[in-house]
This record gives structure tokens, sequence and C-alpha cells, in this order.
């Protein structure tokens, strides 16, 4: 009797070394890019010139990075962060999302998956001046079909989250920088989108409120969120976990 479950023992340490070699020398598997980007070129018309701004910019981006997208001004980052935002098209190339190659959708199919998917945040808030900070975190969900209920609470929970809830009745007008950025920011995260898209989002803050900016969005990507954010300051570009660095058009590092 001994000897039978001195064997067990043995047997079940055995198949305890087994497993453990196998978690070695099996790979993870491959996880997919939330974005991928190939070959994509950009150029614009001025009358009958032909002006290029992206020369084959390649890069992936993987579900829950937080990368940031630097350069100096003209490099064409703007212009990246508008074609993986769905809101143009490359001369081309492919970009994928989550799998889905959106220079192969109709303007329509483009604008429904701008508004389930992504969350925007831009240098300028792009809040509607005569709402207020419940209106318009609740105006993208409406073009979604959510009901007005819905909506609201949608609304206060993520105005709440982002530290306005005694701001919600309050107007563009009547907020600061800091505050309507954060109105933003909620209106990002409202529609509890898979990626979030920050182009310059501490651009027109002072160093204190863009401090406190810039520790929400760390905050939202240690809760899982992926963010790519466009800066071209160095220092908040280190505060994501990968910089990928683009001059003239093409990506110099991190692509």
């Amino acid at each position: 009797m001994i000897n039978q479950v001195g064997d067990e023992k043995e047997a079940r340490k055995a198949v305890r070394r087994f497993l453990a070699i196998l978690v070695v020398i099996m790979p993870a598997p491959k996880q997919k890019p939330v974005i991928s980007i190939q070959d994509v070129k950009m150029s614009y018309s001025l009358g009958d010139v032909e002006v290029p701004v992206l020369h084959g910019v390649s890069f992936e981006v993987y579900k829950g990075e937080f990368v940031a997208i630097t350069g100096p001004s003209g490099s064409g980052k703007s212009t990246l962060m508008y074609l993986v935002g769905c809101l143009d098209y490359p001369t081309s190339g492919t970009i994928k999302l989550d799998g889905t190659d959106i220079t192969q959708l109709t303007e329509s199919d483009l604008a429904q998956v701008r508004g389930k998917k992504i969350g925007f945040i831009f240098q300028s808030f792009n809040l509607v001046k005569y709402l207020s900070a419940m209106e318009n975190v609740s105006l993208p969900l409406m073009f979604r079909g959510i009901t007005a209920g819905k909506r609201a609470e949608l609304a206060k929970k993520f105005l709440e989250k982002v530290g306005l809830s005694h701001r919600l009745d309050h107007k563009p007008s009547e907020l600061s920088g800091g505050e309507q950025q954060r109105v933003a920011i909620a209106r990002a995260l409202a529609g509890e989108p898979e990626l979030i898209l920050a182009d310059e989002p501490t651009g027109n803050l002072d160093s204190k409120t863009g401090a406190e900016i810039i520790e929400m969005l760390e905050k939202l990507h240690a809760e899982g969120k992926t963010i790519v954010m466009i800066t071209h300051d160095p220092g908040l570009a280190k505060r994501a976990n990968r910089i990928v660095r683009i001059r003239d058009g093409r990506i110099e590092k991190g692509g």
C-alpha cells in the first residue's frame, strides 16, 4: 500500500514536470494587432501638383499598448492619425482595424466603424459650445441609436470617472481648459471604444493641467485601454510604453 501511494506521488510529480517543460518550449499564441498599417502612402493634390506626405509607412499596435507617435511639425504624424482614425483614405497601402481592411470600406461603413471602435481626444477639445458637458458626451451616442435614458446614464458615469460630477450642466465657456479636455476624454470613453486616439491632448493646456491629463491617460492604459497618442513633445512621448518616431513621412524608429 505504501509503495502504491509513493508511486502515485512520483507519477504526479512527473506529470507536473512534463507540463512545466511544455509551458517553456511551446510558444504563446501570436496576438493579432488592433491596428496593422502596411506600406501606406498618402499624397494631397494642390492644383496640378501632387504633394507626398507619407512614404510607405508600416507599423502595428497591439491590444493594451500605449503608443506615442512623435516627430517634428510637417512629419506626417497627424495625417497618419487621420488615416488610423478612419477619417480619410490613403493613396495606397492597407490599414486594418481588428483585421478589417478599412481602406476597402464605403464612407458609410467607415463612419460606423469610427463610431463604434474609436474614441477621439483632440488638442482643441472639439466640444459643441452651446451644449452642456452631459450633452456633449451624449451626442455621439445618439448617432449610434442608443436611447436617451442610456445616453444620460453613460454620460454621467464617464463624467464622474474624469472627476466632473459637479460640472454636468456647464457649457464649455464655463469650464477651464483642463475641464474641457476631461469632457472630451469622457466623450471618447462613453462609447466604450477599443481604441483611443489622442492628438496633442495637452497642447492647449498649461504644464500642471497637462500633467493631470497625461496621468489620466496612463490610468486608462493601466485599465487595459489601447491608446495611440500624437505628440511633438519628447517628454510626453516617454510616458507611453512605445514610441514610433516619424520624420519626412517615413518611420524613423519604433515601427
